[in-house]
């Protein structure tokens, strides 16, 4: 099963319609900003797995705002990558689209994988593109 476009994702459903829910976004944005902060704070407690994986979780639970405001709800972390690439490349840069699916592997790796363990760099990486992602997200969720 190869899963390349959103049509694929319905197909699978790995995407469902759902009516639009602007609380279930806000509180996604709301988790999404949270999580950023226990990134930060566990970079300071040189728990490096652990900030990986809460940047990842920042960026995740942003997108995640925008398909709940899209009426979309998500079965799959790599679906709303692809949903994001194919609705709002034109909105946020490919760049910072590809930091989710980036961190979307690398969480993958922290959490399942035998030789991957974060360190200091990766954590710091991770933050950083997290912070660029969900300012994008609220910049563009102002317009949308």
């Amino acid at each position: 099963m190869e899963i390349n476009t959103v049509e694929d994702c319905f197909k699978f459903r790995l995407l469902r319609k759902i009516n639009p829910d602007l609380k279930k976004s806000e509180r996604s944005m709301e988790i999404a900003k949270q999580s950023l902060k226990e990134a930060e704070n566990a970079i300071k407690l040189k728990i490096f797995q652990f900030a990986v994986l809460e940047s990842y979780m920042a960026m995740f639970h942003s997108a995640r705002a925008l398909l709940y405001k899209d009426g979309i709800q998500e079965k799959s972390h790599f679906a709303v990558f692809v949903y994001l690439k194919e609705l709002y490349s034109s909105k946020i840069p490919l760049h910072i689209i590809n930091f989710l699916n980036i961190h979307r592997i690398e969480r993958h790796e922290t959490m399942y994988g035998l030789e991957y363990k974060p360190e200091k760099e990766d954590a710091l990486t991770a933050l950083e593109d997290a912070k660029v992602f969900v300012n994008q997200i609220v910049k563009i969720s102002i317009k949308v």
